[in-house]
């Protein structure tokens, strides 16, 4: 018995083409382009300006290498100075961790796309930038030695809140800090909290939990890695911050940055002329070794988030 199979005219036509062959013409993609601007802002202020760092501090002025720079980080002044830069980052990124969560919670019972929601994220998107100069200012206007604010207290109520003129020296600094560093800790901890699905809040109920249960069993830990992370990058911007600092604190170099200005814009010790470079180099591995974790248990807070 022959089978006879109907192949219908021209299907020959339809057999695949060779793997070989091209389908289509190939176009050439330019969306690259699209990150040109974004690769050259990283090229100069932030590549440059390490390889500046790294060849400044392991260099003297004739260009020869030396470890003069370096063994500088040992000195006691300086210790004490990345101490200071240390525990003021810790203690401001702390209060504005917790004082940024406590926001982020009550921002939960808002409506998304209200109002009062629309203007707590504007708000904080301009906090969070707003430093410098023009923080330094408004403090000394409000709390300075001849502030609004302690003007009235002094005159009103015999009350002086600047006694040796706390706001110029260290513990000045912390309340600036901690006016930028909250917003921060909102932008970046509210789509973590937000993120958190009413789902786990019903089983909870349903298993016959509480609302502290709930949160002692659930909430933290599953938020415990994105507080965390927020946490290390309020630390590093407090850790890496000059202008407000260097606009309240304009004698002495009790931190990081305005050491670094120090040893820009005096004289220097005669052997050490690149211990700016020295300086920023140690500023830069603390820096990174923080944004190096944060990457981490960002990277695991992203597994239930998503």
């Amino acid at each position: 018995m022959t089978i006879t199979t109907l192949v219908p005219a021209g299907s020959e036509q339809l057999a695949p083409a060779r793997s070989g062959a091209p389908v289509a013409a190939r176009r050439t993609s330019w969306a690259w382009l699209g990150l040109t601007p974004f690769a050259a802002y990283v090229l100069l202020f932030l590549a440059l300006p390490t390889i500046l760092a790294i060849s400044t501090g392991f260099f003297d002025s004739d260009g020869a290498f030396t470890w003069s720079n370096v063994s500088a980080l040992g000195d006691p002044v300086i210790l004490q100075t990345f101490w200071n830069t240390t525990w003021l980052s810790l203690l401001t990124a702390a209060v504005g961790a917790v004082l940024g969560a406590l926001v982020c919670y009550a921002a939960l019972g808002l409506p998304p796309t209200g109002v009062i929601r629309s203007m707590l994220d504007a708000a904080t998107g301009v906090l969070a930038q707003f430093g410098g100069v023009m923080l330094a200012f408004m403090f000394i206007a409000t709390i300075g030695v001849q502030g609004v604010v302690t003007v009235f207290l002094r005159d009103t109520f015999a009350i002086d809140i600047q006694p040796g003129s706390w706001l110029y020296s260290l513990p000045g600094l912390i309340l600036p800090y901690i006016y930028f560093q909250v917003p921060l800790m909102v932008i970046t901890f509210l789509p973590a909290l937000s993120a958190l699905k009413p789902q786990w809040a019903e089983a909870n109920l349903t298993l016959g939990g509480t609302r502290a249960s709930f949160w002692l069993r659930i909430g933290m830990p599953v938020l415990a890695p994105s507080f965390l992370a927020s946490f290390l990058l309020l630390f590093a911007n407090a850790f890496s911050s000059y202008a407000t600092a260097a606009a309240l604190a304009s004698q002495g170099s009790q931190i990081v940055p305005l050491q670094i200005r120090a040893a820009l814009t005096s004289e220097t010790v005669l052997g050490r002329e690149n211990l700016a470079g020295a300086l920023a180099l140690g500023m830069i591995a603390i820096v990174g070794v923080v944004m190096w974790l944060y990457s981490l248990i960002q990277n695991r807070a992203a597994r239930w988030q998503s």
